[in-house]
């Protein structure tokens, strides 16, 4: 008990700057650690060294120049849209180890296309957030499921039957990841890429400016409502060793932590939903230090009402 009643050593309002500022570190490293075959960059070509057969866990493209592997979402479809090969047991492999160790920490923490919305989302603009708009908020959590299902696994799937190749066609047509990191570097220092560029490059840039303009009004736009890497990864939320844990004793239903969290997850009541990117900012803004995010054992939550109505000084 006398633990829990000691000051805590940094005072309570520096704990979210720091916390941003950590995370925020910690995945431009991890970016840069990962794309840091520069050559590419000033070449227009893309690294083909022994590494690009190991997958990266983030949305990380690999046509991107800088990219020292390759995408698990990229790799998934292309196993699954070849007649010739079984689907790749490395990839699901992958994604069951990363899933089940982090869960989706890996969308908050190792995702380039997450950082990139994050800093949009800082410019100093009126914010929207709709989970204030329920039932449109639970249909559009369900589109990311929905295109896992069409884009990733049945539309590459397909041609198989009949012996033909299929195509990666959630790369190819949507993802925007692959847009700014890997087009539009190519399209700029490759002369001979250019003029390949058509209608679906214009295509794809049209859907990269409608996710960063998103982004800078809703929080993490992409990775809430469309990425079917994060609703993979999602599914593992609730068995990870990396997990939110909540002491409801200690709990006091201010609320602070379900209006800061940026997936607009009610922490209390659901801390391992799938929409959780173990951010950690709802800890951060716990005055009571309630919420606790790292490894630890698998716990059921209580299920009790939060009251969410208080002021708080956090969150928009």
């Amino acid at each position: 008990m006398a633990k829990d009643t000691e000051k805590p050593k940094i005072p309570f309002k520096q704990r979210l700057p720091l916390q941003q500022k950590q995370r925020k570190w910690f995945q431009g490293l991890f970016v840069l650690g990962t794309n840091s075959y520069l050559a590419g960059f000033f070449k227009g070509t893309i690294y083909q060294g022994p590494l690009k057969n190991a997958c990266l866990p983030g949305l990380n493209c690999y046509s991107c120049p800088g990219s020292l592997g390759s995408c698990p979402l990229g790799a998934l479809q292309g196993s699954i849209s070849n007649p010739n090969q079984q689907i790749s047991f490395y990839v699901l492999g992958f994604l069951t180890l990363v899933g089940g160790l982090v869960g989706r920490a890996v969308c908050g923490w190792a995702c380039p296309f997450g950082l990139v919305q994050d800093w949009l989302h800082k410019i100093p603009t009126p914010k929207w957030k709709p989970e204030h708009k329920e039932l449109l908020h639970k249909l559009l959590l369900q589109l990311k499921y929905l295109l896992l299902l069409l884009f990733v696994v049945l539309l590459p799937f397909l041609p198989t039957v009949t012996g033909q190749y299929g195509d990666v066609y959630f790369c190819k047509y949507i993802c925007p990841s692959g847009t700014l990191f890997a087009g539009i570097p190519l399209l700029s220092v490759n002369d001979q890429l250019r003029p390949l560029a058509g209608w679906l490059f214009s295509w794809k840039g049209l859907l990269l400016f409608i996710f960063l303009s998103l982004s800078v009004q809703i929080s993490r736009p992409f990775c809430r409502y469309v990425c079917p890497l994060g609703a993979i990864y999602g599914f593992f939320n609730r068995i990870s060793l990396y997990r939110v844990r909540v002491d409801h004793a200690a709990c006091t239903s201010c609320g602070n932590c379900t209006r800061q969290c940026p997936m607009a997850v009610t922490v209390p009541l659901d801390p391992n939903s799938a929409e959780c990117i173990r951010c950690g900012e709802c800890a951060a803004v716990c005055p009571t230090h309630a919420i606790k995010v790292g490894f630890g054992p698998l716990k059921e939550v209580e299920m009790k009402h939060v009251d969410q109505s208080g002021e708080t000084g956090f969150g928009q």
